[in-house]
């Protein structure tokens, strides 16, 4: 049935029927000498109205089973931002014939005949300035379509979920598997609503009734849903199907774009998921791209997508605002007077110089033979590399392609890691402390393209389908390897890889790694490194704490376990759970420095409490052998003096450091146990973590009374705010998290005057990383930190950061650790502490009237309630980060009448 073009109702929210608009286009392909009747709505009237100049155009197509109310935020908002006096971009958002209230045509309409039907509507009419297209599901691809087919038009293009690319052999997605059913297809998405509804139901929370109603309104009738009905019949299934030629075409195509792009994604969408994300990455890897956690099919109902796309106009305007065909094309090759960068020594440069050595490298306590631990030497460790690396390029692992590694610290891990290094693969390194949930979270964020692990991980990996070609570590049956999906293991790279040529290695700018964040502020982050960065990583470690080949490594921090071939220099890894830090034991520290000869000894917060617990368990002998250590590093987060001093007690001539830093920027400052006893009787809150290593920066962003960090980045001794640091080994950016990457370098340009006596390079040129972390520098430039951004309480006199308090809390005798934090509502907050006691408390609730006035006795902060809980919340990786949000919403319960359950 045929149908002219309609206005939508008066009375649908968020839609502004000024905008709304139908025209008469004269039809492309099939539509030749017809006039079709289109509804969309476009902006370009008003923004007329208010004088200002029109930059460009997005173009705006929707996908099946919505219509271009889909784009009703977007078009609010860039409105109104244009009323404000940001740069304006006119919106014409349509709706496809067939959909919303555009025409019916009655006429079947493939996916090149939409392309051309979007083209005939654009030729009609005129656009202004540039375009960049914009695109969801089914209309993303038509977007694309339109896009390849106008060049010297285009500016950039914009994409919510969607695909250019199925793989071959792979069936489509289940929904759209069930509706292209024998017998389905008509009946669940013409006759009845049941595909719209299932569409409607895609987010993370419901739909507000009256949006979803909108939604249905133009698609009230079979009739009017002829379309909806049409969409999914033409999606391409296989090499057979009418639209697959086309569909190839498009992809071909897209791969061709040098120009701007931003994907936005919601990761929790059962049809364009991240396996589809990260085909459009390969072929546009130019793109911006968010992935917004917990966010579904229709991530421009679930997530902020029109502030995002506002964000990217503004922060690529001088390229967006002019078309392809007159930006210039720049040739990658540096001209001639530009100064050559400093030689390039990768992370393997040390293990190729002691490649011939028989020297041991590598030992695993863990892992025991007849003779004792497990020990690589130099030469076995650099021919294992080598295998490795030429094995898994023979299997077609590329440079710039991700290899997710589930296999646990020691020589195996150590091996894999430098093979991948070593012929460019990017290696996908997430903590097992994660939990199931979290690393799920992580593998699938990052779609490694392989993954390398023990049992266990391969059978999580099977069981929640995680992404990638499974490689084991060991040759595991054939019944088992099936049932895995294993390809192939390390013996078989081995044997492919012994006498194989390696390829050529890879650059400093290449990608070389993605490490995740603990999680233990929110979803674990991807930080990406490349291979220059972590060079510059090992050159300031080796630098710093004076590592030579005789110095040697104990390694309980996962982190730096990779480390010791970076080094040159032999490292072991204790006896202990990996995956649980707190298991690892003072014992298992002596054998390990006694297995080893090691001087330096790495531990994390988690590590040092057990060890410390059990210390009294060492042996006379265990206590010789811990006397050769030299150096001992707290690393992972930031712990006191009391601490730290039993920890050096047990190394009693080792000088304990306490080094700062972030899985974004491992080492940034550092101090030892003497510095910090110094620091301590001067007039600061917070834990001192010292002064900022070799040419590592440090800015302080004061807080304003919102607790928000706008002050300009400042050298300022005494100003509480958001820590900010500069370092030649800072990550290159968070994968696939373009908004936390673009929150993370906000308004971080350092002005010349203020530069601070202490810097030791340009700070006006330095890229700078906003940490999340808040403190202060004092007078002799040392760093204090009070906590994170997202724990400051914002009282009605400012903003308070926590530790300091804490700190105070934890000098009563009863209390173990403390944690203060805030209830109420924002700028009226009222500070909590929250303590765990000595002895433990058996229940949580309300703190003994006694505990209760010691602890508000013990700090200066006005405490309107104590309550005691028998442990914090912590993270797995450090059991030191506690979980203070977690925390105040706890409170707030508690205080409200709510059940004492456990934090």
């Amino acid at each position: 049935m045929t149908g002219r073009a309609s206005r939508p109702p008066l009375d649908l929210p968020g839609l502004d029927q000024r905008f709304s608009r139908i025209t008469a286009v004269p039809g492309g392909g099939a539509d030749e000498g017809l006039l079709r009747e289109w509804h969309y709505l476009d902006t370009g009237d008003e923004l007329d109205r208010l004088g200002v100049p029109i930059l460009g155009t997005i173009l705006a197509v929707h996908g099946n089973p919505t219509w271009s109310y889909h784009w009703r935020k977007l078009i609010a908002q860039s409105v109104q931002a244009a009323e404000s006096g940001s740069p304006a971009w006119r919106i014409v958002a349509v709706d496809q014939l067939d959909m919303g209230y555009s025409a019916r045509t009655a006429m079947h309409r493939p996916l090149a005949q939409r392309v051309a039907d979007l083209a005939a509507f654009t030729d009609a009419l005129p656009l202004t300035g540039p375009v960049i297209s914009l695109g969801h599901d089914w209309g993303g691809v038509v977007s694309l379509g339109w896009a390849v087919d106008h060049p010297s038009q285009l500016a950039g293009v914009m994409l919510l979920n969607t695909a250019v690319h199925h793989e071959t052999g792979k069936p489509i997605p289940a929904p759209l598997r069930l509706a292209r059913a024998r017998g389905m297809l008509a009946a669940s998405t013409v006759r009845t609503t049941a595909f719209l509804e299932t569409t409607l139901a895609l987010t993370s929370a419901p739909l507000d009734a009256a949006v979803k109603d909108a939604y249905r309104a133009p698609y009230r009738t079979a009739s009017r849903r002829q379309g909806i009905g049409g969409f999914v019949a033409d999606i391409p299934v296989d090499a057979n199907h009418e639209s697959f030629s086309e569909l190839e075409r498009i992809a071909t195509g897209v791969a061709q774009l040098d120009l701007p792009a931003l994907m936005l994604w919601g990761p929790r969408d059962p049809i364009f998921g991240d396996r589809y994300l990260d085909d459009l990455i390969d072929r546009l890897p130019q793109a911006d791209v968010h992935r917004f956690e917990g966010a579904g099919h229709l991530v421009a109902e679930d997530a902020p997508y029109a502030d995002a796309v506002l964000a990217w106009l503004g922060d690529n305007v001088d390229h967006l605002s002019t078309s392809a065909s007159t930006l210039p094309r720049t040739s990658g090759v540096k001209a001639s007077s530009e100064p050559e960068d400093p030689p390039f020594r990768p992370l393997w440069h040390r293990l190729d110089e002691r490649r011939d050595d028989t020297a041991t490298a590598v030992i695993d306590m863990s892992t025991r033979g007849r003779s004792g631990p497990q020990q690589v030497s130099w030469r076995q460790l650099a021919d294992r590399v080598s295998q490795i690396a030429a094995g898994l390029s023979h299997i077609g692992v590329r440079k710039g392609q991700r290899v997710s590694l589930l296999i646990p610290p020691g020589p195996t891990l150590t091996a894999v890691v430098y093979a991948c290094l070593r012929i460019g693969a990017v290696i996908v390194v997430a903590d097992a402390g994660l939990g199931v949930k979290g690393l799920t979270r992580a593998v699938r964020g990052s779609w490694p393209d392989f993954v390398i692990g023990e049992a266990p991980g391969l059978i999580a990996a099977r069981t929640l389908g995680w992404p990638g070609v499974r490689i084991s570590t060991a040759r595991l049956p054939k019944v088992s390897a099936a049932a895995l999906g294993v390809s192939c293991s390390l013996k078989d790279l081995i044997a492919i890889g012994a006498g194989t040529l390696v390829p050529t290695p890879p650059r400093s700018e290449d990608e070389a790694a993605i490490l995740f964040t603990s999680g233990s502020t929110g979803p674990a982050k991807g930080v990406v490194y490349r291979h220059g960065q972590l060079s510059a990583l090992r050159d300031v470690l080796a630098s710093h704490f004076e590592v030579t080949a005789d110095t040697g490594l104990v390694t309980g921090f996962a982190p730096f376990a990779l480390l010791g071939p970076a080094l040159g220099t032999r490292s072991v890894t204790p006896e202990m759970d990996v995956s649980s830090p707190r298991t690892l034991t003072a014992h298992a520290v002596a054998a390990a420095v006694e297995a080893s000869g090691a001087s330096m000894v790495f531990l994390s917060p988690a590590a040092i409490l057990n060890v410390v617990a059990t210390a009294g368990d060492l042996t006379p002998h265990d206590r010789t052998e811990l006397e050769r250590v030299r150096t001992f590093l707290s690393t992972g987060a930031p712990i006191g003096a009391e601490l730290l001093a039993s920890a050096a007690t047990i190394m009693p001539n080792a000088t304990p450091h306490s080094p700062y830093g972030m899985t974004e920027c491992l080492l940034v400052t550092d101090i030892t146990l003497d510095g910090i006893r110094s620091a301590a009787g001067d007039a600061n809150t917070g834990v001192c973590v010292g002064m900022p290593i070799g040419s590592n920066l440090l800015r302080i962003s004061a807080l304003d009374a919102e607790g928000s960090a706008t002050g300009a980045p400042s050298s300022e001794p005494g100003v509480l705010g958001e820590i900010i640091v500069s370092s030649p080994h800072l990550k290159d950016h968070y994968d696939r998290l373009w908004l936390t990457d673009r929150a993370a370098v906000r308004e971080t340009e350092i002005d010349t005057d203020a530069a601070a006596a202490s810097d030791t390079r340009d700070a006006t040129q330095a890229r700078w990383h906003r940490t999340g972390d808040v403190g202060h520098l004092d007078h002799l430039g040392r760093l204090w930190v009070e906590g994170r951004l997202p724990h400051v309480i914002v009282t009605a006199t400012g903003p308070i950061a926590p530790v300091g308090a804490e700190q105070e809390v934890e000098g009563v005798s009863a209390v173990r650790r403390a944690a203060v934090v805030g209830v109420g509502p924002h700028r009226l907050r009222q500070a909590v502490a929250i303590v765990e006691t000595i002895p433990p408390t058996s229940r949580p609730g309300l703190a003994s009237p006694e505990l209760t006035t010691a602890v508000r006795a013990s700090t200066t902060l006005p405490l309107v309630a104590v309550l005691a809980v028998p442990e914090l919340p912590t993270d797995i990786r450090h059991n030191s980060k506690i979980d203070r949000s977690r925390l105040s919403e706890w409170a707030e319960r508690l205080l409200a009448g709510g059940k004492p359950t456990a934090p």
